[in-house]
């Protein structure tokens, strides 16, 4: 196995702020705007042999992606490549626009390559090293779900109110009885926190008794968006921050996981014709 050093996620930063209003009105930041695939770059000093033996490996990767569908994949190791196979398809596969870690039991580590729908998945040791690196097609991979559904509780008593509440406990009724009956394949419970009247005291009250919990995704597709699991089943908090790090959208999701995190079969689809056009280029004498 070949110790590797975990590389941290990029996070862009995406500027947001209104509109124009006038000749005379100040300059704000820029708006949004939707992140636009841009094919990665090979390493400079990646030898024919790495390039080679590579492409190879991408080829196989997808052929069996297309063949088993887009979200069965999930064995394809590569945690004894030799380092300079590793990085060029470290810079082949880019980054995304989903990143994601876990906090507990397991250390995992996810980020999503430049083609939507094709993730690396790591696991990460106490001493640091992977012990699990692989590629895996999918919405979003699995061991995200899988933890939120491991730790979060089925049921969660409602909590004492302190003065000053308003709404929480009309919320968390809310909360509790949508997070139990919701089921795959349902549509998401959205609580818009932002567009209601609340009060310090209930946003506080509804922060300790959900809690930011062991499963966290940041969303780079418009702005920034932060996913966090929470202590109930089912419940995430999605959140929007400017550029500036400040909130600007707060809402609770009640659902199995929140669309901003997922990719789509068409995205896959799209992403199997880009990578084939790359693996193509890749193949090119140099």
């Amino acid at each position: 196995m070949n110790p590797s050093t975990l590389r941290p996620f990029p996070i862009s930063v995406v500027a947001m702020g209104p509109g124009s209003q006038g000749d005379d009105a100040p300059d704000y930041l820029p708006m949004p705007r939707m992140e636009t695939f841009a094919a990665p770059r090979l390493p400079d000093d990646a030898s024919p042999e790495s390039i080679a033996a590579a492409c190879a490996l991408l080829h196989l990767f997808i052929t069996r992606a297309e063949t088993v569908g887009f979200a069965t994949l999930s064995d394809f190791d590569l945690l004894d490549l030799s380092p300079g196979v590793r990085e060029v398809i470290n810079q082949s596969l880019g980054f995304g626009e989903v990143s994601a870690f876990t906090t507990g039991p397991e250390h995992w580590r996810v980020q999503e390559s430049a083609f939507a729908g094709l993730w690396r998945v790591l696991k990460v040791a106490d001493d640091g090293l992977f012990v699990v690196d692989r590629l895996e097609t999918s919405p979003i991979p699995a061991v995200l779900t899988d933890t939120m559904r491991q730790l979060a509780a089925a049921e969660l008593p409602a909590p004492a109110y302190p003065p000053g509440t308003m709404n929480a406990p009309a919320l968390i009724e809310e909360i509790r009885l949508q997070s139990a009956a919701w089921q795959p394949g349902e549509a998401a419970h959205i609580i818009n926190l932002t567009l209601l009247p609340v009060s310090d005291a209930d946003l506080d009250t509804l922060y300790d008794w959900l809690g930011h919990r062991e499963v966290s995704i940041l969303s780079r597709g418009y702005g920034n968006c932060r996913i966090t699991s929470t202590r109930l089943k089912n419940v995430w908090w999605v959140q929007y921050f400017n550029s500036m790090d400040t909130l600007i959208l707060n809402s609770i999701e009640v659902v199995g996981m929140p669309e901003v995190a997922l990719a789509s079969a068409e995205d896959f689809a799209d992403s199997v014709d880009r990578l084939r056009e790359y693996l193509d280029m890749m193949a090119e004498p140099i």
